[in-house]
C-alpha cells in the first residue's frame, strides 16, 4: 500500500510539482480533515455521490500527512525539486512505518481485528487533537506533538487500505 501511495504522490508531483510547499501545516490538517469527513460521510450514507470510493481518500490522507511532516521539517517555502520531494517522502514514510512496526509489536497487531470505520473515527479524533495543538501554537503539556499525530494518521490509513484491499471475507 505504501508503494501505491508513493506512486500516486510521484504522479501528482509530475502534474503539480511541489505547489504544496506554500501550505502551512494547519492548512494541511484542514485538507486531511476534509478527506476524513468524506470517508465518514460515505461510511454512514453507504454511497458516494462522486464515483470515487474511500480508498482514494485514505491514500490522500497518507500523502497529505507526509506532506505535513515535510512542511513541519522545512517550513512553508519555495519549491523543491521532485527528487528532493521524493527523498523527503521516503524519509517521512519510513519514520512512520518504523513507529508502526514498534507499536505493532507492543499492541500485538490489534489493528487486524478492528473495523475500517474505527480507523476513520480515530483519524478524525487525531485531527481534532492536532487542530487543538495547532491552536496552542504547537505547545503541549504532556501529549505528543502534531508530528506524532500525523504519523499515527498515516499508519491508521495504511491499516484501512490493507483491510480494504487484502482482508479476508467476513473480517
Amino acid at each position: 500500500m505504501i508503494e501505491k501511495c508513493r506512486d500516486i504522490f510521484a504522479r501528482k508531483l509530475q502534474d503539480y510539482g511541489t505547489s504544496w510547499r506554500v501550505m502551512r501545516p494547519s492548512s494541511l490538517t484542514d485538507q486531511i480533515y476534509i478527506k476524513a469527513r468524506r470517508i465518514r460521510s460515505i461510511e454512514e450514507k453507504g454511497e458516494a455521490a462522486v464515483d470515487e470510493g474511500i480508498e482514494p481518500e485514505f491514500i490522500g490522507i497518507v500523502n497529505y500527512c507526509v506532506i505535513a511532516l515535510i512542511q513541519l521539517k522545512l517550513g512553508p517555502g519555495s519549491q523543491i525539486t521532485k527528487s528532493e520531494a521524493l527523498s523527503l517522502y521516503d524519509e517521512s514514510i519510513s519514520a512512520a512505518t518504523k513507529l508502526m512496526t514498534d507499536k505493532n509489536h507492543d499492541y500485538d497487531e490489534a489493528w487486524r481485528h478492528m473495523r475500517v470505520s474505527s480507523f476513520t473515527d480515530i483519524i478524525l479524533q487525531k485531527l481534532l487533537r492536532t487542530k487543538e495543538i495547532e491552536d496552542h501554537d504547537g505547545k503541549t503539556l504532556i501529549s505528543e506533538g502534531v508530528d506524532a499525530n500525523y504519523m499515527d494518521m498515516i499508519n491508521y490509513s495504511l491499516f484501512a487500505l490493507i483491510k480494504l484491499n487484502y482482508a479476508e471475507e467476513g473480517h
